[in-house]
Order: C-alpha cells, then structure tokens, then sequence
C-alpha cells in the first residue's frame, strides 16, 4: 500500500513536473517568435495542449472532465485525480 502511494505520488510529480516544463518551454518559444497578446496566448494554449496531448492519461483526463462539464477549481480536481488514478474509470 504504502509503496503504491510513493509510485502514485512520484507519477503525479513528474505530471506536474512536465506539464511545467511543458509551459516553460511554450512561453520560451512564443518569445523567440516576438509573439505578444493575442498571438502569444493562442500560441502558448495550443503549445500546451500539444504537450497534455503527448501523455495519453492526461489527455483522456482532460477529455472526461470537458464530458462531465468541469470547470475551475472541479476541472482541476478531477484532472489531478484521475491522473493519479492512471486515467479515467470505465463505466
């Protein structure tokens, strides 16, 4: 039990952990194109996207809370709990 819940709570760190260099790099790369406002936005959300997109447990994640109409602090919640759990439940 309690080394499934270290292994969880590596994979959940290393989700995070990407997802921020995932942003870093898209924010670095709308500055080499001198993106600014609008563009940049457009820019860095679909970069991110591409990146969440990579790593198929957050991208059905993702999926599922748009399904159930999730938004803010509940979107954030079950995302971070369903990756935890290696992806969303089959009904």
């Amino acid at each position: 039990m309690k080394k499934s819940m270290i292994t969880a709570a590596a994979l959940l760190l290393s989700l995070f952990a990407s997802q921020a260099f995932a942003a870093a790099t898209c924010e670095a790369q709308a500055a080499e194109r001198k993106l600014n406002g609008a563009a940049k936005n457009s820019f860095v959300k679909k970069c991110e996207k591409d990146a969440a997109a990579a790593n198929p447990v957050a991208a059905a994640c993702e999926k599922s809370a748009t399904d159930k109409r999730l938004a803010g602090a509940a979107k954030t919640s079950h995302i971070k709990k369903c990756t935890a759990d290696g992806g969303p439940a089959k009904n």
